[in-house]
C-alpha cells in the first residue's frame, strides 16, 4: 500500500468521527496550560502560496518589471517595514507584527527542490532531504521519542478529512478530526477480530478501536470553553475556533494541524489570491485575539508555511510553481523580527528565488526552543533558526 492510498484509507475510515489512541482519554484531567508549558499550531498553505505577492518587497523595481500584470502596487501595500510590506489583504498581518507578536522567516526553502505539489509537500513533512524518502513524518517522530520510555503521554491532532503525514510514526501518537461535533462517544467492535493480515490496516483499526472514553474527553474539553470573539464563517476559521477551544479546554496536546488551500494561482492570480489570503488572514487574526484575550498566545506558536513559492516572473494572467518563499511564525513568546535578507530578484537560478534558510532549520528551532527537545535524534542536522525566540 502506498502513502498516498494509506492516508487516504484513514483519512475515509475516520468519516469525521474521533479516533483516539488508548491514551488520550486522561490528557483532559491534567492541569491548565503553565507559562513554559508549550504547543504547536501549523497551518498548511497547499498548493503553493505566491510568496512575493504576499511579503511583498514594493522598494525593488525588479518585482514589478518581473511581474507586470500581477504586481501589487506600493500604494496598496499595507505594513511596510524594511523593503517589504503585506498584502493589503492581511491586515492582522500587519497588526500582529506591529504588536511584535509576528515574526517573518524571509527565502525558506531547501535543496534541489522539487515542484511537484505531492512530492514537496511530503519533504516538508517528514523533513527529508529531496532525494530521500522517509516513511515517518518529523512531528510523528518526535511523539514517538518523547513519549516512548514514560507515562506522560501526549498527542497531536490533525483538524482534516486525511491524516497528515508530518504527524504519522510508529505509534498511533496522533488523531485525525474533520468535525468535532460528530465524535461519537461509543465504538462497537470485538477487538479479537483481526481486520486483515496486512499491518497497514491493522494499525488503522487500532487507532479506531481505542478507549472510547477518548472521544469524551475530547467533548468535555470543548464543553469547559467557550469562543470568546465571533469568528468568521469559513471552513479554516472554525477549524481555528476548535483548536483555541481545545487549548483552552485544558486537552494539553503539544501539536494541532490543519490546512488551507488552494494556493495553485497558475490563472486567475490577483482575485484568487486575494480571496485566499483573505480568509486566513481574517481566520488567523481571530484565533491570534482569542487566545490572547485568554492570556495564552505566549504558550501557542503558530506556523504559517507553503510546498513552495512561486515563480519570480508571471505567466501573464498568475505564477507558475516555484521555490523559496516566507515562514510565518505568530506567538509563542517569539521576538517579532524579519529575519533573512529580502529576496534578491537579481540572482535567481533558473527564475527561481534562491533558498537561504532551510525549513528544517526553522523546525529545529520549534523543537528546542519550545519543546525543549533534541532535534538531532529526530535526524535533523541543521543548525537551529537563531533570533527567532
Amino acid at each position: 500500500m502506498n502513502r498516498r492510498n494509506f492516508l487516504s484509507l484513514t483519512g475515509t475510515f475516520t468519516g469525521g468521527s474521533l479516533l483516539l489512541p488508548d491514551f488520550l482519554f486522561a490528557l483532559g484531567s491534567q492541569q491548565n496550560l503553565v507559562v513554559g508549558e508549550q504547543c504547536l499550531v501549523f497551518v498548511q498553505l497547499n498548493g503553493g502560496n505566491d510568496g512575493l505577492n504576499t511579503f511583498i518587497p514594493f522598494e525593488d523595481p525588479l518585482y514589478y518589471n518581473l511581474r507586470p500584470n500581477i504586481a501589487i502596487s506600493n500604494t496598496e501595500v499595507i505594513g511596510k517595514n524594511k523593503g517589504m510590506a503585506f498584502h493589503p489583504a492581511l491586515k492582522g498581518f500587519a497588526e500582529m507584527q506591529q504588536n511584535g507578536d509576528l515574526s517573518v522567516i524571509q527565502n525558506v526553502g531547501y535543496p534541489q527542490p522539487i515542484r511537484s505539489h505531492f512530492r514537496s509537500q511530503e519533504i516538508w513533512q517528514t523533513g527529508s532531504a529531496s532525494n530521500q524518502y522517509l516513511d515517518n513524518g518529523w512531528l510523528g517522530r518526535y511523539l514517538d521519542l518523547q513519549y516512548a520510555s514514560n507515562n506522560q503521554t501526549t498527542a497531536g491532532i490533525n483538524i482534516d478529512s486525511i491524516d497528515n503525514l508530518a504527524l504519522k510514526g510508529q505509534e498511533p501518537n496522533s488523531i485525525t478530526v474533520k468535525n468535532p461535533t460528530h465524535f461519537k462517544t461509543k465504538l462497537q467492535a470485538d477487538d479479537n477480530i483481526k481486520l486483515s493480515d496486512n499491518p497497514q490496516l491493522d494499525f488503522v483499526r487500532k487507532i479506531a478501536n481505542s478507549i472510547p472514553e477518548g472521544s469524551e474527553e475530547i467533548q468535555k474539553a470543548l464543553a469547559k470553553s467557550i469562543s470568546e470573539i465571533s469568528y468568521p464563517k469559513t471552513a479554516l476559521s472554525k477549524n481555528l475556533e476548535w483548536i483555541a477551544r481545545l487549548i483552552k479546554g485544558n486537552l494539553n496536546s503539544k501539536v494541532y494541524y490543519t490546512t488551507h488551500g488552494s494556493f495553485d494561482t497558475h490563472d486567475n492570480q490577483l482575485v484568487t489570491h486575494r480571496n485566499k489570503l483573505s480568509e486566513l488572514n481574517d481566520a488567523l487574526f481571530s484565533f491570534y485575539t482569542d487566545l490572547k484575550n485568554a492570556k495564552m498566545l505566549q504558550n501557542v506558536t503558530i506556523v504559517v508555511f507553503s510546498e513552495f513559492g512561486r515563480r519570480a516572473k508571471d505567466n501573464g494572467r498568475g505564477t507558475d510553481h516555484g521555490t523559496a518563499a516566507p515562514m510565518f511564525i505568530i506567538g509563542g513568546n517569539n521576538k517579532g523580527r524579519i529575519i533573512g535578507d529580502n529576496p534578491n530578484l537579481s540572482n535567481l537560478e533558473n527564475g527561481d528565488l534562491k533558498y537561504q534558510i532551510d525549513f528544517r532549520s526553522v523546525y529545529a528551532s520549534l523543537l528546542q526552543s519550545k519543546l525543549n527537545f533534541d532535534y538531532s535524534k529526530i535526524g535533523i542536522t541543521n543548525k537551529k533558526l537563531e533570533g527567532l525566540f
